[in-house]
């Protein structure tokens, strides 16, 4: 049997496609990688929100799935959508990884630093932490953001954790925040991989179960919440609690609630947020 993979094709995202593909292959099955540009590939210069609503970085390779191009779309899952989409599931998700925001360029935050995120949550948290700060518009793959610290004498930029673990680059990092610090996008550190709604059974067998039921209550609180990349909504499950949290672009208000129930959570943030 072949399985058709797709993925973006940046060096992140083929690496994370290539773990995928080295736990699907087994005896008789066999892997294709097949690339697939998005939009938010398309276009590196605009903000999200002149590109596309959400899910920018899914969107092609979700038409790919349902259009029986590909078997298989392997997406980091802090990129999809807070629902699935129609005729497709999260067959699998893979055992989680570092979940948080790394700081590049400086150990710590200092007042009046430049620091480049393309992230409203991000932007929201970074402020709230230390309001002085400059946050300055920074998109692009790991590699061009790390290249453009430097070339436009950035202080930092801030990156998912994992990304930089994957493609050892962990020399970057000079902090790791704590959830406690800098509460993660929802599903971030973990790879998901969807299927078409009754294929499931093409990748069960790699599904880690734990990371499931955090990833699906994270997911399940920004659905509920109605937020997503474009909005400064976060989420994250430690094992034993659920938190998340909505804030102020600007930072001037950040507001966490922590519980076990998704839809109680978002209830209290959604009426905080007068959403």
């Amino acid at each position: 049997m072949l399985l058709r993979v797709g993925s973006r094709g940046s060096r992140l995202a083929l690496t994370q496609a290539e773990a995928a593909a080295s736990r699907l292959r087994g005896p008789g099955v066999e892997i294709a990688l097949v690339p697939i540009t998005t939009a938010g590939d398309k276009d590196r210069s605009k903000p999200f929100g002149e590109i596309g609503s959400r899910g920018v970085f899914v969107k092609e390779i979700e038409e790919a799935l349902l259009d029986g191009r590909i078997d298989v779309a392997v997406h980091s899952a802090k990129d999809m959508t807070s629902s699935d989409t129609e005729g497709l599931v999260v067959g699998a998700y893979l055992e989680r990884e570092d979940p948080r925001d790394a700081l590049c360029g400086a150990s710590e935050l200092r007042p009046g630093m430049r620091v480049g995120t393309a992230s409203v949550r991000r932007r929201a948290q970074l402020l709230a932490l230390e309001p002085s700060l400059s946050i300055e518009a920074l998109r692009g793959n790991i590699d061009t953001r790390l290249r453009k610290r430097r070339e436009r004498g950035l202080d930092a930029v801030v990156l998912a954790a994992c990304g930089l673990d994957r493609l050892g680059l962990a020399d970057e990092i000079g902090r790791r925040f704590s959830p406690d610090e800098m509460l993660p996008e929802a599903g971030q550190g973990a790879l998901a991989l969807q299927v078409r709604a009754g294929e499931e059974e093409a990748v069960a067998g790699v599904d880690d179960a734990e990371t499931r039921r955090r990833v699906e209550a994270e997911r399940a609180v920004v659905f509920t919440i109605g937020g997503g990349c474009l909005a400064p909504v976060a989420a994250h499950h430690d094992g034993s609690r659920l938190t998340a949290l909505v804030a102020a672009e600007d930072g001037s208000w950040v507001e966490r609630r922590s519980g076990d129930d998704p839809a109680q959570l978002a209830a209290e943030l959604a009426a905080l947020a007068g959403a």
